[in-house]
C-alpha cells in the first residue's frame, strides 16, 4: 500500500438508484467498495466518508436558482414542466430519484475534499470513483450529471493556489461541462479522448481554438493498441509539456468493449496502463470514476484503478470473497442475462490489440498539425 494514498466513498450510492430502466440504475461506487474490501485492498485508514458539498460550495461554479431546483426536486420528488424545460430535470435523461440533491452533492463533496487534502500536502493520490460527472452546466442537469464536480475540484485547487492544472478525460463521451468551464484558462491543460460522433457530438480535433484544449475524437471501434499510440504519442507529450502542479484524470468506463452506450473497444487493461503512465509524471493526482453502464465491466476496471493507485499486486484469478461480490450482481439488459465467466473470475480483460487502422495515423497527423499552429 502506497502511504498517502486514499480512497473517497459513501454509503450513499448502496442504496440510491436512478429511475428504473435508466443506464445508471446499477450499482457502481458500492460494488467497487465491496470488491476491494474483499481484496484485502482498502484497509479502513484509507477509507474516507465523502461529505456532502455545501449549497455554497456548489455555487462556486452552479447558478443558485438551479441549486434550489435540485434542492426543491428532492424535496416534492417532482418538478412542474416549467422547471424540466428550464433546468432539464425530470426528462428520462436526468429523472427525479429520491436522492437528486444528495447524491450528486455527495459526488461533488468527495472531490471537493479530495482538493483540499491536495492543497494541504495530506495526501498524493485520491480516488474518488463517485466524481466525473462532466457534462454538467452551471445552470441545468445534463448527460446524467447534476453537478459538475470535475469542474468544483478545479476551481476548489485554484481557490487554494494551485495554479497548473491538468485535466485528463478518458470517457468514451467528449467532456462539454468541463471544456466549457476552463476554455481560455492557460492554466488549465484539458485533454479528452472519446468516441467521435458520440453524444454531445462535438469536440473534434480540428475544433480546437485554445492551446489549453486537446480534443480527440477517437473513432468506432478504436481498440487497445490504438489507443495506446494516441496516449504515447498526443496525451503523454502534452502532459509533459504542461508541467502541471496536480493532475486530475476522469476515468470513465464506457470506453470498454463491453459498454453499452458507446461503440469503444477497450479492454480495462487499456485505461490501467493509461492510469499507471500519468501516475508516474504527476506530482499529485486526483482519479475520478465517470461513465460506464455495464455493472460488471465498472466493477472490475475500477478495483483495477484503485489497485493501480495504491499499488497492489492483481491476482490472476479472484478469491471467493470477490467472485461472491461480482456473483450478486444483475444487469436487465441482454447481456447480463448470460454473462461470461472472466467477469466473474478475474478482474483483467483481454487485451484488444488488433491492427492499428489507418484513420488513426490520420488522427494523429490532424493533431500533430493543429499542436504545431497552436
Amino acid at each position: 500500500m502506497r502511504p498517502r494514498t486514499y480512497f473517497i466513498g459513501s454509503e450513499i450510492y448502496r442504496n440510491s438508484r436512478y429511475a428504473n430502466r435508466h443506464p445508471l440504475a446499477i450499482p457502481r461506487v458500492s460494488t467497487v467498495i465491496d470488491l476491494a474490501r474483499a481484496l484485502h485492498w482498502l484497509p479502513d485508514e484509507v477509507y474516507l466518508d465523502s461529505p456532502v458539498a455545501s449549497v455554497e460550495e456548489l455555487c462556486r461554479f452552479h447558478d443558485p436558482d438551479y441549486v434550489a431546483a435540485v434542492q426543491r426536486a428532492e424535496r416534492q420528488q417532482k418538478t412542474d414542466p416549467e422547471l424540466r424545460d428550464r433546468y432539464n430535470i425530470g426528462r428520462m435523461e436526468n429523472p427525479v430519484f429520491g436522492e437528486i440533491f444528495r447524491r450528486p452533492a455527495t459526488a461533488a463533496g468527495a472531490s471537493l475534499l479530495a482538493a483540499d487534502m491536495i492543497a494541504d500536502d495530506r495526501a498524493d493520490r485520491i480516488y474518488t470513483p463517485a466524481g466525473g460527472t462532466h457534462h454538467g452546466q452551471p445552470d441545468r442537469a445534463s448527460g446524467f450529471c447534476y453537478f459538475n464536480d470535475p469542474v468544483l475540484c478545479i476551481r476548489r485547487l485554484q481557490d487554494r493556489g494551485v495554479r497548473r492544472i491538468a485535466y485528463v478525460d478518458l470517457d468514451a463521451h467528449h467532456c462539454d461541462g468541463v471544456e466549457a468551464a476552463t476554455f481560455g484558462d492557460e492554466d488549465v491543460l484539458t485533454i479528452s479522448t472519446h468516441e467521435h460522433g458520440r453524444w454531445p457530438h462535438d469536440a473534434t480535433v480540428v475544433q480546437r481554438q485554445s492551446r489549453s484544449v486537446v480534443n480527440i475524437a477517437m473513432p468506432r471501434g478504436t481498440n487497445d493498441a490504438e489507443f495506446r499510440l494516441l496516449i504515447d504519442h498526443l496525451v503523454l507529450p502534452r502532459v509533459h509539456q504542461f508541467d502541471p502542479e496536480v493532475l486530475i484524470v476522469q476515468a470513465g468506463a464506457d470506453a470498454l468493449d463491453d459498454d453499452p452506450l458507446s461503440r469503444l473497444s477497450l479492454s480495462n487493461r487499456a485505461l490501467w496502463r493509461t492510469i499507471r503512465q500519468i501516475d508516474r509524471i504527476a506530482p499529485k493526482m486526483i482519479v475520478l470514476g465517470g461513465g460506464g453502464y455495464n455493472p460488471w465491466s465498472v466493477a472490475r476496471c475500477w478495483t483495477g484503478i484503485w489497485g493501480v493507485i495504491a499499488g497492489f499486486a492483481r491476482p490472476s484469478r479472484l478469491p471467493q470473497g470477490a467472485e461472491s461480490v461480482l456473483r450478486a450482481l444483475t444487469w436487465q439488459r441482454s447481456a447480463g442475462r448470460n454473462p461470461p465467466a472472466h467477469w466473474f473470475t478475474t478482474l483483467a480483460d483481454q487485451l484488444t490489440d488488433l491492427p492499428v487502422r489507418p484513420e488513426i495515423r490520420t488522427l494523429m497527423q490532424e493533431e500533430a498539425g493543429v499542436a504545431h499552429v497552436a
